[in-house]
């Protein structure tokens, strides 16, 4: 099914803690206000829905011309492997094409690595030239 990416489409509380919910992001969920500021403070929201039930989410923050930070790039399990995240990631890449580095952090979840090259993203140890990445997280 070809999924509808909204770029920064209204978004309810309730549905958007449902989805971080079903996907089992709890860190967002205990404090919703939290959760509710950082997608207020994100640069762009991309969306879709299928029917009326949001079921796939990516937010950006961004300076519009060197870097693209790629965050929360979420899907409803119910909708895994149908597309939905790659829709999500290629609008973003699609929207940001222009910028020159596209940052995106994730977890080790077996299947990441393999869904995130297969979007013409690499890991940092293996880009070319060497980089580094530093995290502090609290």
């Amino acid at each position: 099914m070809p999924w509808d990416v909204l770029h920064d489409g209204p978004l309810e509380r309730a549905e958007l803690l449902d989805l971080y919910a079903s996907v089992g992001w709890s860190a967002y969920t205990r404090d919703p206000e939290l959760l509710v500021r950082a997608l207020d403070g994100s640069s762009a929201v991309f969306t879709v829905r299928d029917g009326d039930v949001l079921v796939g989410l990516a937010r950006v923050l961004t300076d519009g011309a060197t870097i693209v930070y790629l965050q929360d790039v979420l899907v409803r399990p119910s909708h895994h492997r149908r597309g939905v995240g790659a829709r999500l990631v290629d609008a973003v890449l699609a929207e940001y094409s222009h910028v020159r580095q596209l940052v995106l952090i994730t977890d080790a979840e077996p299947g990441q690595r393999s869904f995130y090259e297969s979007r013409g993203l690499v890991e940092v140890h293996d880009a070319d030239p060497a980089l580094r990445a530093f995290v502090r997280l609290g």
